[in-house]
C-alpha cells in the first residue's frame, strides 16, 4: 500500500508514525511539503525510501498511489483535496474540509462529481466515549434525546495565538478549528439534522497593544508572563499583540430538525483542572454525560435513585484512540473492505455549522443551516 502525503505538518506526522506501527505493509512513499531538508533530517533512514516534491501537482503526476493524506495548512484544504477528488483517490483529509463558504461549495461540487472515497479526521466520534453513549442513546435507555449541553475549555488554547494559527485567514476562526469537531460528534450521537443556528464570540483576553510581530524572546517580560513561550514552548509570538487573531470563546444554540435544540460553549484561556470536553445529552427518562479529561461516561436515571458510571481505561493512542480507527478505516476504504466511517458529507455538514457560526456572530442573527 503505497501513501502519499501533502503537508506534513505536526498532525499528519503523529499520524505518520501511528500508521507505521499499526500497519507496517502500509508505506508513506511521497510527500510534499516546502520543509524537505528538515523532514528528511526528522525522519533519518526512514527518509530514503521517500520520494519528496515541491508541489501537489509533481507528486499526482509521477507517483501511483494508493492514497493520500492531506495535512496542508487549513486554507489549502480545499484546493488539494479537488485535485485528489478529480483523480478518484482515496483521501484523507484533515478538518476544517474548507474555511470560507465559497470554498465550501466548490468542495461540495468536486465530491459529488469524483468517486473517491474520503475519510476526513474527525477522531472524537471514533473514541470510546462515543462509541458507548451511541449506544446507550440508540438502546431508548433515555428516552428520545431532547436537549444537549456540550462544553470544550480548552486548557492548550494558547497555541492559537503564538503560531500560524492566530492568523484567522488561516484557520477561518476557532468554531473552525474545535467545534468542527464537537458539531460532528453530536450530529453523529443525536441522529438529527441541523436546520438554524445563532451564536456569539468574544475576545476579551488575548488582545493587547503589544506591537505586531512580536517574539517572546524579545519582550521584556518573557520570564514573568503566564503566556509566554520561553515557558511553554507552543510558538514563538506574543498572545497580547495588536495583530494576535481569533476570538477567545465562543458560544452557539443551534436548533434540530426534531425540534429539540443544543446550547454548546467554547474557551481557550481556562486552565489546568478547568479543563473540560464533553457532552450532556437529556431525554425524559435519563441524563448521559461523559468528559474526555476525565474518561467517564454517568447516566441518571430520572425515574429511579440510580446512577451508572462508566470509568474507561485511558486509550494511549492519539484522541483517545479515535486516530487508531480512523487510520483503520481509511485503510480498509483504500483495500475496497469499507466504507468511510467520517465521509466528507460529514466533514461538510461540520464546516457549514461552523461557517453559519461565524456569520451569526458577526451579524447578530439567526442563521439557517443550508447551502442556498
Amino acid at each position: 500500500m503505497k501513501i502519499g502525503i501533502i503537508g506534513y505538518g505536526l498532525r499528519i506526522r503523529s499520524l505518520h508514525v501511528l500508521l507505521s506501527k499499526v500497519f507496517p505493509d502500509c508505506k508513506v512513499v511521497a510527500i510534499v511539503d516546502p520543509r524537505i531538508e528538515e523532514i528528511r533530517t526528522d525522519l533519518g533512514a526512514e527518509a530514503e525510501s521517500i520520494t519528496f516534491f515541491e508541489s501537489a501537482d509533481e507528486m499526482l503526476q509521477h507517483m501511483q498511489l494508493d492514497g493520500v493524506m492531506v495535512g496542508t495548512r487549513c486554507d489549502l484544504h480545499t484546493d488539494i483535496a479537488l485535485k485528489i477528488l478529480e483523480r478518484n483517490l482515496p483521501l484523507f483529509l484533515e478538518k476544517p474540509v474548507a474555511t470560507n463558504i465559497y470554498d465550501l461549495t466548490r468542495l461540495k461540487a468536486g465530491y459529488e462529481n469524483s468517486k473517491s472515497q474520503v475519510v476526513v479526521s474527525f477522531p472524537l466520534r471514533h473514541t470510546a466515549l462515543v462509541e458507548l453513549a451511541k449506544e446507550i442513546v440508540d438502546s431508548g435507555k433515555l428516552g428520545t434525546v431532547e436537549h444537549v449541553q456540550a462544553v470544550n475549555n480548552v486548557p492548550y488554547g494558547g497555541v492559537y495565538y503564538h503560531s500560524w494559527y492566530r492568523d484567522e485567514q488561516i484557520t477561518g476562526g476557532l468554531f473552525l478549528q474545535k467545534a468542527t469537531h464537537d458539531f460532528d460528534y453530536i450530529n453523529y450521537l443525536v441522529g438529527h439534522k441541523p436546520l438554524a443556528i445563532c451564536a456569539m464570540k468574544s475576545k476579551q483576553i488575548f488582545k493587547g497593544d503589544k506591537p505586531a510581530n512580536l517574539k517572546c524572546t524579545d519582550c521584556d517580560e518573557k520570564y514573568t508572563c503566564a503566556e509566554s513561550t520561553i515557558v511553554n514552548q507552543i510558538g514563538e509570538f506574543c498572545s497580547f499583540a495588536e495583530d494576535t487573531g481569533n476570538e477567545d470563546s465562543g458560544s452557539a444554540l443551534i436548533h434540530y430538525e426534531s425540534g429539540m435544540h443544543l446550547s454548546y460553549s467554547q474557551n481557550f484561556f481556562a486552565r489546568r483542572g478547568a479543563a473540560k470536553r464533553g457532552v450532556r445529552l437529556l431525554g425524559y427518562k435519563g441524563t448521559l454525560e461523559f468528559d474526555w479529561y476525565t474518561n467517564k461516561l454517568e447516566i441518571h436515571m430520572h425515574h429511579e435513585p440510580r446512577i451508572e458510571t462508566h470509568q474507561l481505561d485511558v486509550d494511549p493512542n492519539g484522541h483517545s484512540g479515535g486516530d487508531s480507527k480512523l487510520l483503520h478505516n481509511f485503510i480498509q476504504v483504500i483495500r475496497g473492505r469499507e466504507q468511510s466511517l467520517t465521509s466528507l458529507d460529514d466533514g461538510l455538514l461540520s464546516a457549514l455549522m461552523c461557517l453559519k457560526a461565524n456569520e451569526s456572530a458577526n451579524t447578530n442573527t439567526f442563521c439557517n443551516i443550508n447551502w442556498d
